[in-house]
């Protein structure tokens, strides 16, 4: 498909329908933060519709940013309140951000709208049974299967339902009778089963079981759970080869390897029990349960050494963990380290004889344990999944998904005036401001100048260009010493190729020839900064920081001081360009000053509303000073600008919250 640029100048010019298609069409095969932008030109020429605002809302749900989808469906429904679809992608928004209410409110203003909807009333339901409201639940699904007494999903909510109120005799009729309209669900299958297990009926909940995977190959959990069912009656070579075939369909399954591993090493497979260890412990480096089976594991294969340091390391963990000093002793004797397996003896010696006298708490006699559970005593138990993982989760990896691409969480660079740019994944605004475009009609520098963020490495051709710039330039200077332009010139050479004190040195010359002439003072705030960090880098890796005799270079906040007095000269001189208050926010958050900061965001923000590099650091700024919901929302609207990587961080920080 080719792609169509309209230029932000011709943003009113642009044919709306035209990039509302392509947007939607971008939508449809799931290259979210491209509709995004197609959808932003759309607001931006026509504010007043709604569609663009509630297809960007959807874009935006799909990338995890649930209050960037709140907002925009807002703004959708004030636009046109008499939309279903904007309720139920508002709803799907609030249930993802806990705000259960919010959406029982959309999705009942939605049902006046179109009472026969049945996946809102779905939804309506679920929302009704997370505040555990399970007479308004019950009452709902019993209006929905008026609506489609056919609708199998409703008897197995209110199954679920009456599981939730201990009534399992209900809660089987229920399922039974899903069963009896529609058994190539897998669903009522795989619940009935799960029902069973929970009542110890392991026999028929493999039966069950039997009947939903051929329905559902590809969901990993039936596996699981129907390996639990024959790990019950003992059939281990079964359970393996469900575990197996679970993690065929999902190779990063935790429960899966962990599992198999235990059942491995109990037939006496060790080694391939052992690369199941490695692989969970890969995913939790911490996981001591892993860890402890692994050591036992090393142990009996002769691997003593490596036994003795998974031993250790869950001993450091759990010092009152008692059989791990036993097996630690036995293997160090095995090795020759008699005293070592002497002291870790007389631990466990002195340890029983404290037992007598009202010893610690011990394993249970339950054969699985929760995945949450932490006593190192149930090592050998097989592992099942929390209440809140056992529910069935279909996880789709699709192109443009870019919130599961893990990034740093840092603030973004600081801009400066150079010659080269990045290619970057999603286009940018060119960023332009008019002093800049006249210096750059004097071609009295190299190259036209960008005003950038995203600095390019140089390549050997460029670097040996810029090289022969600054004889140039130093020949002219030696003709015109008083021309200031000439200086500011030649320091550009000299930053792009890492000459920071050259470079600094003719910015100055050239702020002294023309105090007025503000890109030297900008230029040189960002070569002095890249020279301090530099220099404490330097420091940290030679470990100069915090040593006597600390050389003269150490970097002290007083240094980035300086860099802020040229920023404000800069915003003295030219007090409507953004990026000086951006850089010298960016310094301030440097120096902590996390409120001074927001506030140059803030003013750069004002001066250029689409500067999406502002909203991402005062987004990130606003969370370290504990203001979570403002930071999302500029995050939100960093995203929306192009800055993709804040759809990670608003991801992971809602996945740390939970």
């Amino acid at each position: 498909m080719a792609l169509i640029v309209f230029p932000l100048s011709l943003s009113a010019q642009i044919n709306t329908d035209r990039v509302m298609a392509i947007g939607r069409n971008a939508l449809y095969f799931e290259d979210y933060v491209l509709s995004i932008q197609y959808f932003n030109q759309v607001i931006n020429a026509k504010p007043y519709l709604y569609e663009p605002y509630f297809y960007r809302g959807l874009a935006k749900l799909n990338l995890d940013d649930f209050q960037g989808a709140e907002s925009d469906c807002s703004l959708s429904i004030d636009r046109n309140p008499f939309v279903v679809s904007s309720y139920q992608v508002r709803g799907l928004a609030r249930i993802n951000l806990d705000d259960y209410a919010g959406a029982i409110a959309d999705y009942e203003r939605a049902l006046k709208y179109d009472p026969e909807n049945i996946g809102i009333w779905h939804n309506l339901t679920l929302c009704k049974m997370q505040q555990k409201d399970w007479k308004g639940a019950v009452s709902d699904l019993e209006k929905l299967l008026r609506v489609s007494p056919k609708y199998t999903k409703a008897y197995l909510l209110r199954g679920q339902v009456y599981l939730e109120q201990k009534d399992t005799v209900k809660a089987e009729a229920d399922y039974d009778k899903a069963i009896s309209i529609d058994p190539y669900d897998a669903d009522v299958w795989s619940l009935r089963a799960g029902l069973r297990l929970t009542q110890s009926k392991f026999k028929e909940a493999e039966a069950d079981y039997d009947k939903a995977i051929p329905l559902a190959t590809k969901n990993a959990g039936n596996y699981i759970n129907r390996a639990l069912a024959r790990y019950h009656q003992n059939n281990l070579r079964g359970a393996m080869n469900d575990y197996d075939m679970a993690l065929e369909v999902d190779p990063k399954n935790f429960i899966g390897h962990y599992n198999r591993g235990l059942l491995r090493s109990q037939v006496g497979d060790d080694n391939r029990a052992i690369e199941d260890f490695n692989f969970v412990i890969k995913l939790e480096s911490n996981n001591y349960m892993a860890i402890f089976n692994r050591a036992i594991l090393l142990d009996k294969t002769g691997d003593y050494k490596g036994a003795i340091k998974d031993y250790t390391k869950v001993i450091s963990a759990y010092p009152n963990f008692w059989t791990g000093y036993s097996f630690r002793a036995k293997a160090r004797r095995k090795i020759g380290d008699l005293k070592g397996a002497d002291a870790d003896e007389f631990k466990v010696f002195k340890q029983e004889l404290d037992r007598r006298y009202g010893g610690k708490k011990t394993a249970s006699n339950a054969k699985t344990r929760k995945k949450s559970d932490k006593n190192i005593d149930d090592y050998r138990k097989i592992v099942v999944a929390d209440n809140s993982e056992a529910d069935n989760k279909y996880q789709n990896d699709y192109r443009g998904k870019i919130q599961d691409r893990n990034v740093k969480i840092e603030l973004e660079p600081l801009f400066n005036l150079t010659y080269y740019e990045k290619t970057l994944e999603v286009k940018r605004p060119i960023k332009y401001y008019k002093a800049i475009d006249v210096l750059n009609r004097t071609k009295i520098c190299l190259l036209p100048l960008h005003i950038t963020n995203q600095e390019a490495p140089l390549t050997e051709a460029q670097v040996k260009k810029h090289f022969a710039s600054i004889d140039k330039y130093s020949l002219a200077i030696s003709k015109d010493e008083n021309s200031a332009k000439l200086r500011y010139a030649r320091g550009l050479d000299f930053y792009l190729v890492q000459d920071f004190s050259n470079a600094i040195e003719d910015f100055t010359r050239a702020t002294i020839l023309d105090g007025q002439f503000f890109p030297a003072y900008f230029n040189r705030a960002v070569a002095r900064y890249k020279q301090l960090e530099y220099q404490k880098a330097e420091q940290e890796s030679s470990g100069e920081v915090g040593n006597v005799g600390v050389p003269s270079t150490t970097v002290k906040n007083i240094d980035y001081e300086i860099v802020r007095k040229d920023l404000d000269k800069v915003i003295e001189l030219a007090p409507d360009f953004a990026y000086a208050y951006y850089n010298r926010a960016n310094v301030l958050s440097l120096l902590k000053d996390y409120h001074a900061a927001i506030a140059d965001y803030t003013k750069a923000i004002e001066l250029d509303p689409t500067l999406a590099e502002a909203y991402y650091n005062r987004g990130l700024t606003y969370i370290y000073t504990g203001k979570v919901k403002e930071g999302v929302s500029d995050l939100s609207k960093a995203g929306e600008e192009g800055i993709f990587s804040a759809y990670n961080i608003i991801k992971r920080y809602t996945e740390v919250k939970k």
